[in-house]
């Protein structure tokens, strides 16, 4: 099998409406997901930094806001894992598994004609 051939396998395997689809998806579930992350990680940090009396502010013992809105990052993290598993082992991979079976079906078909 030549670089060409393998070239155009993947070429219309990047066209297919199923790949596109595929990025689509990923998309929709990434990018909203990264920026209210983002947010909600850059406001810990300005509170840090610009809101020290709230931030001390004692809940019980000694407990603060800002541990408590600290450990809220890491189960937030935690949670979007868990969200991002969820949705690609339903929405993703179903959709990537066929087309890379399909790519490798098309690769052995060219690598057969020779």
């Amino acid at each position: 099998m030549n670089e060409e051939d393998t070239a155009a396998v993947y070429q219309r395997a990047y066209d297919s409406e199923e790949f596109h689809e595929l990025r689509s998806r990923l998309a929709r579930f990434v990018i909203p997901v990264s920026v209210a992350f983002l947010t909600w990680y850059l406001a810990y940090v300005l509170l840090a930094t610009y809101a020290h009396d709230f931030m001390s502010t004692k809940l019980w013992g000694n407990i603060n806001v800002a541990l408590v809105i600290g450990l809220a990052q890491f189960v937030t993290t935690f949670g979007i894992t868990w969200a991002y598993v969820r949705f690609a082992n339903t929405k993703v991979d179903p959709i990537a598994t066929d087309l890379r079976e399909h790519i490798e079906g098309e690769l052995k078909d060219v690598e057969g004609d020779k």
